[in-house]
C-alpha cells in the first residue's frame, strides 16, 4: 500500500468510524455550514479550494452577482494563474441573474459557461483537482451570498482519489450534465433577461403585497434602544447621544422614540433640507395622520406643526428664534450631532430648553478637539456599529475590495502627490478599469470619490464622465 493510500485510510477511520484516531487534517471529510455567531462560513472553504486547486467545476442551480462578488477577487487570481474552471448552472425558477452570467462571460476567459435550460435541475456541487485527487463540497449551498455566509446550509466536503468509486461517478455526472448544457453566450444572455426581468417582477410584487399589511415595528436593535433611552430618562436624564451606523436607520429610531415620549411639539433638525423632507416621511410612516408634520426652511413656514423639521442655516437665524419660545419644543432631534462645535448649532442648543434632546452621528470622535460626549452629559443611549448592523441584517451586504493606486513616472500616487499626478490620464484609466473589473450588482456603477482638494474633484469629475 503506497504512503498516499495509507493518508486516504487514515482519514476514512477518523471521518466515519473513530474521532479519536490520526488523520491529516486536508484529507478529513468536514461538514460544512454557515453560523454567524461564530463567524464561521461556507464561504471560506470555497475560496480556500479555488485557491489551492489545479482546476475547478461549479455545478449550481442559482448565481448571483453577490455570490460572485464574494469569489471574484480570487476568481482573478485563478484567470492571472491560468487555472481553468467549468461553471454550469440553471433557468431554475428563472433566479440567476443575467448580470452574473455577463461578467462571468466577460471577465473570465479561464472559465467556460454554460446553462442547463431543463427546469427540474437543483444541483448544487463544487470539484476541485488537486494533483492526483479530487476535493467535493456537495450539499444545499449554490453561488448566492446568503448561502455562502449566512443562510443555514449543510454541505459535505470530501476528499477522493480520481478512480474511486464515488468520485468517478461524480465527474462522470458533471460531464454528462455539461456536455447537454446550452453553451452562455451574449445572444443567450439578452434573450434570457427578459424572462429574468418579468420572473423578477412577478417577485417582487409579491413582496409588496407582503410588505403593505405588515406594521411598522422596531427591530432588535432600535428595540434595545428605546429600552435604553426609557431607562436614562427615568434616571433624570434630559439628554442623550444615538451612535449609530450609516445607514442603520438613526431617523426611524429617533420616529419610535418621539412616539414612545408622546411628544407633543417635536423639532428635528438636519443640515440639509432633502434630508429635512425624508426625516418628515419617516416620522409620517411611524407616527401616522394623528400629528401634523411641517417644514421651516426656505419659503416654508408652517410653524404650527407638531412636528417640524428644519435645516440649521434656517433655525440658527436670530431672526427665527423670535418666533419660538424656548419651550416651545419638548422633543428636540439634532441630526449629525458631530457638526454640534459649529456657531450655528451651538446657538440652537443654547436658545431652545426641550424636555428631551437627542443627538445622532456616526462618528461621535471629532479631529478639533470639541468634545461631543460632554455636550450630551455623557449619556450615550445607544451605539449600533457596523459589524453588529449587518448581523442584524440591517444593512444591504457589501464586498470591499483593497485595490493598489499605481505608479506614475516612478511616484505611487498618494494624498500628498504633486496634482499633475492625482490627474494622471494613467491613474483615470486605472480607476476606470478598476471599476469595471469588480462592477456592482446591477452592471450600472456609480461613484463616490474622496479627494484632497476641490481641483481634483473638478478634474476627475471631467475626467471620469469623459
Amino acid at each position: 500500500m503506497s504512503l498516499s493510500n495509507e493518508l486516504f485510510q487514515d482519514s476514512l477511520i477518523k471521518g466515519y468510524i473513530d474521532v479519536k484516531a490520526y488523520s491529516q487534517l486536508d484529507l478529513l471529510p468536514e461538514f460544512l455550514t454557515n453560523d454567524p455567531n461564530k463567524r464561521v462560513k461556507v464561504l471560506t472553504t470555497l475560496d480556500h479550494e479555488l485557491r489551492s486547486c489545479d482546476e475547478f467545476w461549479f455545478s449550481v442551480a442559482f448565481i448571483t452577482t453577490g455570490g460572485l462578488a464574494a469569489l471574484k477577487q480570487t476568481l482573478f487570481d485563478l484567470k492571472d494563474r491560468g487555472i481553468k474552471g467549468r461553471i454550469l448552472t440553471s433557468k431554475y425558477l428563472n433566479f440567476t441573474q443575467p448580470v452574473a452570467l455577463r461578467e462571468l462571460l466577460s471577465q473570465f476567459s479561464n472559465i467556460e459557461l454554460r446553462i442547463a435550460e431543463n427546469g427540474a435541475f437543483h444541483a448544487k456541487g463544487y470539484l476541485f483537482k488537486r494533483d492526483k485527487s479530487y476535493n467535493m463540497i456537495i450539499g444545499s449551498s449554490n453561488l448566492t451570498a446568503s448561502a455562502l455566509a449566512t443562510n443555514k446550509e449543510w454541505n459535505l466536503k470530501i476528499t477522493a482519489q480520481k478512480d474511486s468509486y464515488i468520485m468517478s461517478n461524480a465527474l462522470k455526472e458533471f460531464r454528462d450534465e455539461f456536455s447537454v448544457a446550452t453553451k452562455v453566450t451574449d445572444a443567450w444572455i439578452l434573450k434570457y433577461e427578459d424572462v429574468f426581468e418579468k420572473a423578477k417582477r412577478r417577485r417582487d410584487s409579491g413582496i409588496s403585497e407582503q410588505e403593505e399589511v405588515t406594521e411598522l415595528t422596531p427591530n432588535l436593535m432600535r428595540r434595545e434602544a428605546l429600552a435604553n433611552l426609557r431607562s436614562l430618562r427615568k434616571s433624570g436624564a434630559k439628554k442623550a447621544l444615538l451612535i449609530s451606523a450609516t445607514g442603520t436607520g438613526k431617523t426611524y429610531l429617533s420616529a419610535f422614540d418621539v412616539k414612545a415620549f408622546n411628544s407633543k411639539k417635536c423639532l428635528f433638525v438636519v443640515h440639509r433640507l432633502n434630508i429635512a423632507r425624508a426625516a418628515m416621511s419617516t416620522f409620517k410612516k411611524v407616527l401616522g395622520n394623528k400629528r401634523s408634520y411641517g417644514l421651516y426652511s426656505g419659503a416654508k413656514r408652517q410653524m404650527d406643526a407638531d412636528c417640524l423639521f428644519t435645516t440649521v442655516q434656517t433655525i440658527s437665524r436670530d431672526e427665527h428664534f423670535s418666533q419660538f419660545d424656548s419651550k416651545h419644543f419638548d422633543y428636540i432631534v439634532i441630526d449629525e450631532t458631530h457638526r454640534a462645535g459649529a456657531q450655528t448649532y451651538s446657538k440652537i442648543l443654547n436658545h431652545f430648553s426641550p424636555k428631551f434632546l437627542l443627538g445622532m452621528t456616526a462618528t461621535p470622535e471629532r479631529t478639533d478637539g470639541f468634545d461631543i460626549f460632554s455636550l450630551f452629559d455623557h449619556n450615550i443611549a445607544y451605539e449600533i456599529r457596523l459589524h453588529r448592523a449587518m448581523e442584524e441584517n440591517m444593512l444591504t451586504e457589501f464586498h470591499y475590495y483593497g485595490v493598489q493606486d499605481i505608479s506614475v513616472n516612478g511616484e505611487t500616487i498618494s494624498d500628498k502627490s504633486e496634482f499633475r499626478f492625482l490627474e494622471a490620464d494613467e491613474r483615470v484609466k486605472h480607476i476606470i478599469t478598476t471599476s469595471q473589473k469588480y462592477g456592482t450588482d446591477d452592471g450600472s456603477i456609480r461613484g463616490l470619490v474622496f479627494c484632497s482638494r476641490k481641483e481634483e474633484c473638478t478634474s476627475l469629475s471631467m475626467a471620469f464622465n469623459a
